[in-house]
Formats: structure tokens, sequence, C-alpha cells
């Protein structure tokens, strides 16, 4: 029964690092074929901050409930 309370809760966690990954912003867009990047690379702030460091925390949890599911099974 613990692996299977285990393996929701990886599913959870999956989807939530998905959603984060894609809520990031991406360098550039379509301006960059055309040679057109006016990007600033400067420092994360406010929501992008918060979503990068969810991304990393997930990533993170998701890995130890991944060597926990191996060791339990």
């Amino acid at each position: 029964m613990n692996f299977f309370i285990l393996a929701i809760i990886q599913i959870v966690i999956g989807i939530g690092l998905i959603v984060c990954v894609l809520l990031q912003q991406r360098g550039g867009g379509v301006g960059v074929l055309g040679g057109m990047q006016t990007q600033f690379y400067g420092t994360r702030r406010g929501l992008e901050k918060i979503i990068f460091g969810l991304t990393i925390a997930l990533g993170v949890i998701f890995i130890i409930t991944s060597v926990v599911a191996l060791i339990i099974r």
C-alpha cells in the first residue's frame, strides 16, 4: 500500500514539475530568427524567482521520492 501512495505522490510532483518548467520564460521568441534579439540577461525577480525555486525544489523532491520508491520496492 505504501508503494501505491508513493506512486501517486510522484505523479502529482511530476505534473507540478512539468507545469513549473512550462511556465518559465524562454529566451527570445520568434524575434531571434530574424536577428532581433533584445533580451536582457539580468537577475530573476518576483514570480520568476519563485517559479525557478519551486522548479528546483520539485525536482529534488521527485528524485528523493524515486530513490525511496526504489528502496521500498
